[in-house]
C-alpha cells in the first residue's frame, strides 16, 4: 500500500532541487503529482491501495505582501525566516478569491489514469488554527482520498471498526418492538447487546475522522500529519509484515507508524536532512506488544514476517 501527503501547492519551500509544490500553475503542480503516482501505481501490489492526504488553496490578486519583491513587482517569494513560500496565485481562468479545488483536480486526474476513486475521507482538525478572513467560514478540514489499483483490493474493515456508542445501543434496544423502524434489523431472539449488523459491539468506520494536528515536533519540518491520522489507513490497507510506501516521507510519520504496527516501510524524500531526522525518529519506535506476539507465534511455526 501507499500512504502519503505531498507538499501542498504554493505553501512552502523545502529547500530541495526538483521539489514539488512551487510550479507556476495548479495544472503544472497536478501534472507533476500525476507523474509520481503513475510510478506508485506501477510498483503497487495488484490488490494495493493509495491513501492520499491533500489540502486546497485560494487564488489571490498577486498584491499581497508575501508576493511583492523589494521593487513592488510580483514574483515568487521564499521567506527564509519562516520557510513560507507563496507563488503569486494569479492564473488564467481562476478569479481572485476562488477556491482552486486542488484536491478534486488531483482526484479526477488520477481516476483518469486508471485509479479507482473509492472514498473521500474528511480529516476534521479539532484544533484548527484561526483565520483572519471575514467573508467565509474558517477552514478546519483536509481530504484523504482512498484509491485502489483494481476493483478488488485489500481492505481490512474490521481492523478499524469503531465502538458503538451507548446511546446507539440503547436506541437499537428500544427498536426491538415489531412496529419500530429498527426492528427488522435485529434478530430479536438475540440479547439486546448483540447487533449482528454492527459486528457485535462495533460499527464500520465513518468517512469523517476527527484528529487534532500533530503533537510530534521536528525542528525543520513544518507540515507533518499526525500518527493517529494514518494509523487507520495502514491498519485497513495492509497486513502485518506488509510494505507501506511513502514517496513524500518528510518527518517519517509513515515509517514510524508502520514499524509500530508491524509493517515494513519504504520512504522517499528529496531532502536528505529530513531523511536523517526521520531515521533517528523511527529507530526509537518499538512495535506494539500485539505485533511482537504475532511475530513470536510466526517464528514458532517456522515462519516469520521478516520485519526489521
Amino acid at each position: 500500500m501507499c500512504v502519503t501527503s505531498p507538499p501542498y501547492y504554493g505553501l512552502r519551500d523545502y529547500g530541495a532541487d526538483g521539489q514539488i509544490g512551487i510550479e507556476p500553475s495548479p495544472d503544472g503542480y497536478i501534472a507533476r503529482l500525476v507523474a509520481v503516482f503513475d510510478e506508485v501505481y506501477r510498483v503497487l501490489a495488484s490488490d494495493g491501495t493509495l491513501w492520499l492526504n491533500i489540502g486546497d488553496c485560494y487564488a489571490g490578486s498577486g498584491k499581497g505582501p508575501m508576493t511583492l519583491s523589494a521593487n513592488g513587482k510580483n514574483k515568487d517569494v521564499f521567506n527564509m525566516q519562516s520557510r513560507i513560500y507563496e507563488v503569486p496565485k494569479k492564473w488564467d481562468g481562476i478569479k481572485p478569491k476562488d477556491m482552486v479545488g486542488i484536491p478534486w483536480m488531483l482526484a479526477f486526474a488520477l481516476r483518469e489514469r486508471g485509479w479507482y476513486l473509492r472514498s473521500d475521507i474528511i480529516w476534521h482538525k479539532t484544533n484548527c488554527l484561526p483565520e483572519s478572513i471575514k467573508d467565509r467560514p474558517t477552514k478546519c478540514y483536509e481530504h484523504i482520498f482512498l484509491f485502489a489499483k483494481s476493483p478488488h483490493y485489500y481492505f481490512d474493515y474490521r481492523a478499524i471498526q469503531e465502538p458503538v456508542a451507548e446511546a446507539t445501543k440503547a436506541r437499537y434496544k428500544r427498536g426491538r418492538a415489531d412496529g419500530n423502524k429498527y426492528a427488522k434489523m435485529q434478530n430479536i431472539s438475540r440479547p439486546a447487546e448483540d447487533f449482528s449488523h454492527f459486528d457485535g459491539q462495533f460499527r464500520r468506520k465513518r468517512d469523517v475522522w476527527e484528529v487534532s494536528t500533530n503533537s510530534y515536533k521536528m525542528d525543520e519540518h513544518f507540515a507533518m500529519f499526525p500518527e493517529r491520522l494514518i494509523e487507520p489507513c495502514i491498519l485497513a490497507g495492509s497486513r502485518i509484515g506488509g510494505v507501506v510506501l511513502d514517496p513524500f516521507f518528510g518527518s517519517g510519520t509513515t515509517g514510524a507508524v508502520a514499524k509500530r504496527l508491524g509493517r515494513e516501510y519504504i520512504g522517499i524524500d528529496l531532502n536528505e536532512r529530513y531523511l536523517q531526522k526521520a531515521k533517528e525518529r523511527i529507530d526509537k519506535v518499538i512495535p506494539e506488544k500485539a505485533v511482537q506476539n504475532a511475530e513470536e507465534d510466526a517464528a514458532k511455526d517456522g515462519g516469520g514476517s521478516g520485519i526489521n
